[in-house]
C-alpha cells in the first residue's frame, strides 16, 4: 500500500508535527507532502521520509514568510501529484486537506482545527492586524473560506483531535468526525524532587493563550509565577509583570521537564483546540488550573487532576488559585499520572490504526452530517 502524508508546513516540532511523527511510525514507508520544509527544525523521524514541497517553498524567504503566502496555498496544494497513492492522510490546521486525491484512494483528514484565522478567530486576527492587512484580509479570506468548504467533500473521513474541534468541523463543513486525541509522550514526564513554591505557565506568548490574564492575576495575588515561552506579547507582558513573575523564554527540554515536575500547578487560561501542555503537566503528576472551555474540558478532571474557572478574567483565575491554595496538598500524584496515560502516543497509534484499517475495509459509515 502506497501512503501519502500531507502536512501544512514543517518549520518546527509542535503538536501537529508530533501527530505527523506518530503517523510516520505507523507508516514508515510513507511519503510526506508539505508547503515548506526546514529540515533543521524537524525530527530525525520526519527527515527519514521522502519530503515533497509545493511551489511555496521556492518563493522568497519561504521558511520565514510561509504564512504570508497563504493566498497561494490552495493552488499549491492542488498542484501536488498524488497519483498512485492508495491512502492519503492530511494533517489539517493550515491548508492541507485540499489536495486532489486519486479517485481510488482513501483520504482521511486528521483535523487539529479548521483554520482558526479563517473561521472562529477571524475577527480576533482582523482586529489585531496592521492597516494594510486589515484591507487585504476580508476579500482574500472570503475566497479561502469558500475554497475550504468546497474541498471538504474531497475527504472521505474526518478525525478530530477533540470534541471541541469535532463540533467546529460539523458547524463549518457539515461533516461528522471521529475524535481521537493527539499523542503525548507521557513517559517523558514524571514527578521529581520536592515541589516548589511557584506556579507555571507554558507555551507561546500570543493572544489566544491569554498569558495577559495570568500576569494580571498573579500581579494581584503576589504569588510566584514562572512563564516559559516566547512570542509577540512577551515584551509587553514583561513590562506589566511584577517582581514575583519570571519570564524564562524558551528552555531546553530538560528544564521543561524539571519545571513541570516541581511546579505547584500549571496555569492554563486560554481556550485551545486540545492542549498538550496540560497533559504533559499531569504526566508529571502536577494539577492544572484551567479555563473551563475547549480541549481542557476533555483532559482535566475537576477536583481530581485540577480545578476549572468559568470566567475568562483575571478575577476568575485568581479565585481558582485561591481555592487551590486553600486546599493545601489536595491532589494525589498517582491518579493524576494515571489519567494522563490515557493520552499516550501508543494509545493514539492504536486508535488511528484501527480507524484507518476500518476505513480501508469500507466498514465506516458516511461522515456527512
Amino acid at each position: 500500500m502506497k501512503v501519502a502524508l500531507v502536512h501544512y508546513w514543517l518549520v518546527g516540532m509542535r503538536g501537529g508535527e508530533k501527530v505527523l511523527e506518530a503517523l510516520c511510525e505507523l507508516y514508515p514507508e510513507a511519503d510526506i507532502f508539505t508547503h515548506v520544509c526546514d529540515p533543521e527544525s524537524i525530527s530525525d523521524t520526519l527527515r527519514r521520509h521522502t519530503i515533497h514541497s509545493s511551489f511555496i517553498a521556492r518563493l522568497p524567504r519561504a521558511k520565514q514568510w510561509y504564512q504570508r503566502y497563504l493566498p497561494f496555498m490552495p493552488m499549491a496544494l492542488e498542484q501536488l501529484d498524488l497519483r498512485g497513492y492508495d491512502l492519503v492522510i492530511s494533517s489539517e490546521s493550515g491548508p492541507a486537506k485540499g489536495i486532489i486525491p486519486p479517485p481510488e484512494a482513501t483520504h482521511i483528514c486528521y483535523c487539529h482545527s479548521p483554520m482558526r484565522y479563517v473561521w472562529d478567530m477571524y475577527h480576533d486576527y482582523l482586529e489585531g492586524a496592521g492597516r494594510l492587512t486589515r484591507l487585504l484580509m476580508p476579500p482574500l479570506l472570503h475566497k479561502l473560506r469558500t475554497w475550504d468548504v468546497t474541498t471538504a467533500p474531497r475527504v472521505d473521513h474526518f478525525v478530530a483531535n477533540s470534541d471541541y474541534v469535532a463540533a467546529r468541523i460539523n458547524k463549518y463543513y457539515r461533516r461528522v468526525a471521529k475524535v481521537i486525541h493527539p499523542p503525548v509522550d507521557t513517559d517523558e514526564f514524571g514527578p521529581g524532587g520536592e515541589t516548589g513554591d511557584f506556579y507555571l505557565m507554558m507555551g507561546q506568548l500570543v493572544g489566544y493563550k491569554r498569558a495577559d490574564l495570568a500576569v494580571e492575576a498573579f500581579n494581584r495575588l503576589g504569588l510566584p509565577l514562572v512563564i516559559i515561552g516566547e512570542g509577540e506579547m512577551r515584551e509587553a507582558l514583561e513590562k506589566k509583570a511584577a517582581a514575583n513573575i519570571r519570564f524564562l523564554g524558551w528552555q531546553p527540554f530538560t528544564e521543561i521537564q524539571s519545571h513541570y515536575a516541581r511546579c505547584k500547578a500549571l496555569v492554563f487560561p486560554g481556550a485551545e483546540d486540545f492542549g498538550i501542555v496540560p497533559v504533559e503537566a499531569m504526566a508529571a503528576g502536577r494539577p492544572v488550573i484551567a479555563y473551563r472551555r475547549g480541549g481542557a474540558t476533555e483532559t482535566v478532571v475537576d477536583g481530581v487532576t485540577g480545578l476549572f474557572f468559568d470566567e475568562q478574567t483575571a478575577e476568575g483565575l485568581m479565585e481558582a488559585v485561591q481555592r487551590f491554595e486553600a486546599m493545601g496538598p489536595g491532589f494525589a500524584v498517582e491518579p493524576i499520572i494515571e489519567h494522563a496515560r490515557k493520552f499516550d502516543r501508543d494509545v493514539f497509534k492504536r486508535q488511528m490504526k484501527d480507524f484507518i484499517d476500518a476505513a480501508l475495509a469500507g466498514e465506516l459509515p458516511s461522515s456527512s452530517a
